[in-house]
């Protein structure tokens, strides 16, 4: 279940894990019990796997200061099989 941040006037903040159905639903704060408004942070991208987050690093960068690329890199795509057409498709 996503985990969904809230605020109370007077404890703070505090986190509530909840269905997305729920995502919009005042929340009672864990301490007084008074009604909290959900606030919006940004995500939890520290989670992600260390090549995602390098790569996403790699494109925040490359928008400010793009790098020139002299040689292709990285592997060759997987060639895929193509399907049979469907029979309202034309073929040559």
């Amino acid at each position: 279940m996503p985990v969904y941040a809230f605020i109370c006037e007077s404890c703070g903040s505090f986190d509530l894990s909840r269905p997305i159905a729920e995502a919009g639903a005042v929340a009672a704060c864990p301490s007084c019990g008074v009604k909290a408004r959900r606030i919006f942070t940004a995500p939890g991208l520290a989670l992600l796997a260390h090549p995602v987050r390098r790569a996403l690093d790699a494109e925040e960068k490359s928008a400010h200061e793009p790098d020139l690329v002299s040689e292709k890199r990285g592997r060759p795509l997987p060639l895929h099989h193509h399907a049979p057409s469907p029979p309202w498709v034309l073929s040559h």
